[in-house]
């Protein structure tokens, strides 16, 4: 589905990424692992079109996505969830909701029971519909920021960091939830340190090192020196 093929990126005259190399299937879930600083986030950006690639590909379901703005990218069938979860503050719950369903008009679907979905994933929204998004807890804040982007029908979900800063009952329904839409057929690119949540997830790994892949595989082979040499401080 998600193919990434030689990618390097800069800032201004600072090159972040390294030939980078990464496929997302279908239907899966990848965790991209890492420590801070090594590229992750500039990954995903660059993915969506936010960062200009200096060279490489991407592609996604046969397109080349080369040149196209982020909102091609995301009518593409891309979805991002970003780190820090960036909501709308003076819109309410429902008003952020909303932002979600433009992405279905343009489609040319009409809204029918997506909202109801997203509300049997996060049930707590459907109580806060009028509550502002910049007074919501952190947990509730990211689960309006997964629900809003699953209104637009995304085909691969890129996630960076859902469970910071968040309690454990709440990664708890967020697992939950990103299980239940990779049981529907989505495919999902997961930038995670928190890594027991990752492995239970995650179909495969791809450890990033100085703004490259250095490692990659089937997370059930990952092991715990692999973790001790790349991921620990």
């Amino acid at each position: 589905m998600l193919e990434v093929r030689g990618l390097n990126v800069a800032y201004g005259e600072s090159q972040v990424l390294w030939d980078v190399t990464l496929d997302v299937p279908a239907g899966s879930v990848v965790c991209l692992m890492g420590r801070n600083g090594v590229g992750k986030t500039t990954l995903l950006k660059s993915i969506m079109g936010l960062l200009p690639a200096r060279s490489g590909r991407v592609s996604f379901d046969g397109t080349d996505l080369v040149g196209r703005r982020p909102e091609e990218r995301a009518s593409c069938g891309i979805g991002y969830v970003p780190q820090g979860r960036e909501i709308f503050p003076n819109l309410t719950v429902l008003e952020n909701l909303r932002m979600g369903l433009l992405g279905r008009v343009r489609n040319g679907d009409g809204h029918g029971d997506a909202l109801e979905h997203v509300f049997d994933l996060f049930p707590k929204l459907k109580v806060l519909l009028g509550r502002k998004g910049g007074v919501l807890s952190g947990g509730e804040q990211q689960q309006l920021a997964i629900a809003r982007v699953l209104l637009a029908r995304p085909k691969l979900l890129l996630m960076d960091e859902p469970t910071e800063g968040i309690q454990p009952s709440v990664i708890l329904q967020i697992e939950d939830a990103i299980e239940r839409i990779r049981a529907q057929g989505i495919a999902v690119l997961l930038v995670e340190q928190y890594l027991e949540f990752a492995w239970r997830l995650a179909n495969s790994y791809a450890i990033m090192r100085k703004g490259t892949i250095v490692s990659r595989g089937a997370t059930a082979e990952l092991r715990q020196d692999m973790v001790r040499h790349h991921l620990t401080v």
